[in-house]
């Protein structure tokens, strides 16, 4: 019984890591292709091809839950909205303007601070001392990346384009986190992958249209189809696959602590892949941000959390 629990753990720790290295990549990609092919193109071939690969797992239970589906409708908009069609689609947008590492530092951390904020608003989420202590320190890291070192710079500093569009995706995602903590009771993983990917689809065809009438073609290459079915196969479906197998062994609460490495190897990838300039301003940052993540969800937290990201990795 202890080996076979033991066993447990470490598959959970494996499949959570694989998911998190597969994951923060998507930073790396969104700045490496901007030459190749245009953000909203990369957007839509990648949640087109998330949504190809879901169908077979989906279509089975899909009929069985049709009445669930259709009392959801306005909620699944919102979230397919926000979650698939805006977030990477922003994201990919940054990555012509700023560097993979900024984009993975900015965009994963704003992200939870916002969305610790709109569940207090909306959700009437306690805000104990310990997300306070994080809050702040994840601020602390990420108004030090900007400053670039220097604080007395923030009283000059103007965004960057590139910043802007983080920003954005990351209150996207913010919003999305609030929502699908109401993901309606009954509604599979399967099902629930499948419908917001191809919503999120469909919701991106009309501007996939409008770019490829106005932006340069698509440079299309074996290194780029494999790209785009590293990002639908690997960073959509095989992740969330993973994450899910992840949670049974090891349980949603420390499962989620994986999920603060991204940002780490994000960097780290950028640096060896692209050639990013690595500084102490980036190594400080992070520093401070993993110190506020971690205090945040110092021990795994509450019941409350627990059952959110059970919700969220589904």
């Amino acid at each position: 019984m202890l080996i076979s629990s033991r066993r447990n753990i470490y598959i959970g720790i494996g499949l959570a890591l694989l998911a998190v290295i597969i994951w923060s990549g998507n930073f790396v990609v969104a700045r490496g292709v901007i030459k190749s092919i245009p953000p909203v193109s990369l957007a839509f071939y990648r949640w087109l091809t998330a949504s190809l690969f879901m169908f077979p797992l989906a279509y089975r239970s899909f009929k069985k839950e049709w009445d669930i589906v259709r009392r959801s409708l306005h909620y699944l908009f919102w979230v397919a909205l926000t979650g698939i069609a805006l977030f990477n689609t922003f994201i990919y947008i940054a990555a012509h303007h700023t560097s993979a590492i900024n984009l993975v530092l900015i965009g994963t951390t704003t992200a939870p601070i916002m969305a610790i904020i709109l569940a207090r608003i909306f959700l009437k989420e306690q805000i104990g001392w310990k997300k306070l202590a994080g809050l702040i320190l994840c601020s602390g890291g990420v108004l030090f990346l900007l400053s670039r070192g220097d604080l007395q710079n923030l009283v000059s500093f103007r965004f960057s384009t590139g910043d802007g569009w983080i920003l954005l995706g990351a209150l996207c995602f913010a919003i999305y986190n609030t929502l699908v903590r109401k993901k309606p009771v009954g509604l599979s993983p399967n099902n629930y992958l499948f419908l917001v990917f191809s919503l999120g689809t469909i919701f991106l065809f009309p501007f996939f249209l409008w770019e490829n009438f106005h932006a340069a073609p698509v440079d299309w290459d074996l290194s780029l189809f494999l790209i785009i079915l590293y990002l639908g196969l690997g960073a959509s479906v095989i992740c969330y696959s993973f994450w899910n197998i992840a949670i049974n062994k090891l349980g949603a609460g420390r499962t989620a602590l994986f999920g603060n490495l991204i940002p780490v190897f994000s960097s780290i990838e950028a640096a060896m892949i692209l050639h990013e300039d690595f500084t102490k301003v980036h190594v400080i940052s992070m520093l401070l941000v993993f110190a506020g993540i971690m205090i945040a969800n110092w021990k795994g937290g509450d019941k409350t959390r627990e059952h959110d990201a059970e919700k969220i990795s589904g």
